[in-house]
């Protein structure tokens, strides 16, 4: 007998990434991210974790929902699977995730695979609880719940895991961010319920953690570390966050906290920059100062997709600067990295040094 699975793409989810809008609620910003340019993310994430099922492609039967919430993808890789409803409009909404979820709910699903961001994951949450085990495929700009598998090929690992009774089902916080204070700068996250997800070892993000110390006066150590290290002449493209924030203001310029900024000569030269900003700017000597997402240990691919696989090799991969707080590395054991291109993504992998002090550096290995 065929285990059924649910199975929703939210196809807007993380278009607003490389264009640096932080998110793609609301019908303006889609707006918007049209008309920067942006390409559709979420299928191509749907795709990817797709292949990684076909070893068990026979045990499955999908059920999902019409077009590009998960039919088209599903019958270009002849899936077995049965269309349950149909978009109400030309474009899919979130209303068409929520009465999706509640379909697949009454369908008794064993699991729902969803495609998006956490407010994919919220509309989802609200309509089956607890009740149906749910695992988040990332594809959106922002993903702070507990739910999501660390990439798309981690998701088709783990739920060939779920299949084979070899993962554990653990509650996990769904969390949202309000995208209109991110992209103002502030982040503003909430809790939206709770979701019972499989999870195995290295495959599955851990919730974002909020450190409630005061880290000051360890972020200015590192900062002045960094800002020691830095050449007149050279380029730096500063990813987001308070700790890379930090060296900014040690060199006199004030940040995006969210976005992603260019400095040269110690000067501003752009800020909140998108991939096509980014890739103009790379010019002779460049670096990348990035930290990674503390409790998650996320360093490319949540909330700095503007530094996209083509910025990477333009700049090269050995020209990254990696600094954190000791306190947001508490817990970690490896970093992740999630570009969306899975060679890029395994030339990154391995042992790097992280920069935690003055005088201070910590080894972690990117999985």
């Amino acid at each position: 007998m065929k285990t059924k699975i649910g199975f929703i793409v939210n196809p807007i989810a993380g278009m607003g990434g490389r264009v640096g809008l932080k998110g793609t609620d609301g019908e303006a910003v889609l707006k918007e991210a049209i008309a920067k340019e942006a390409k559709p993310w979420a299928p191509l994430r749907a795709r990817q974790a797709l292949l990684g099922l076909m070893s068990v492609k026979g045990d499955l039967e999908f059920l999902t929902w019409s077009r590009e919430m998960g039919e088209e993808l599903l019958k270009s890789l002849e899936f077995q699977y049965r269309v349950l409803g149909e978009i109400k409009s030309a474009a899919s909404t979130a209303e068409d995730t929520r009465i999706a979820a509640g379909k697949m709910k009454g369908e008794d699903v064993a699991l729902i695979l969803f495609v998006g961001g956490d407010g994919t994951a919220v509309d989802i949450v609200e309509q089956v609880d607890k009740q149906t085990p749910v695992l988040g495929i990332p594809a959106g700009v922002k993903m702070f719940s507990g739910v999501f598998a660390s990439t798309p090929t981690a998701a088709s690992q783990v739920l060939i895991k779920f299949l084979n009774n070899e993962a554990s089902l653990v509650e996990r916080e769904v969390m949202d961010v309000d995208e209109e204070a991110y992209r103002s700068g502030r982040l503003s996250a909430s809790l939206k319920g709770y979701a019972i997800t499989p999870v195995v070892s290295n495959l599955v993000l851990g919730e974002k953690t909020v450190v409630l110390v005061d880290e000051e006066t360890m972020k200015e150590a590192v900062a002045a570390r960094v800002v020691e290290s830095m050449e007149k002449d050279a380029t730096y493209i500063l990813g987001p966050g308070s700790t890379v924030a930090k060296v900014a203001e040690l060199i006199g310029v004030e940040k995006t906290l969210l976005g992603v900024d260019v400095v040269r000569d110690f000067k501003m030269v752009a800020k909140d920059a998108d991939e096509k900003t980014l890739l103009g700017l790379v010019e002779g000597e460049t670096w990348i100062i990035l930290s990674p997402i503390g409790g998650q240990g996320s360093l490319l691919g949540r909330g700095n997709q503007q530094i996209s696989p083509a910025v990477l090799r333009k700049v090269g991969l050995n020209r990254i600067i990696i600094i954190s707080t000791p306190t947001k590395l508490q817990g970690l054991k490896y970093l992740t990295v999630d570009t969306g291109d899975p060679e890029l993504d395994s030339l990154l992998k391995g042992y790097k040094r992280v920069i935690v002090g003055r005088h201070e550096e910590k080894v972690l290995k990117i999985e």
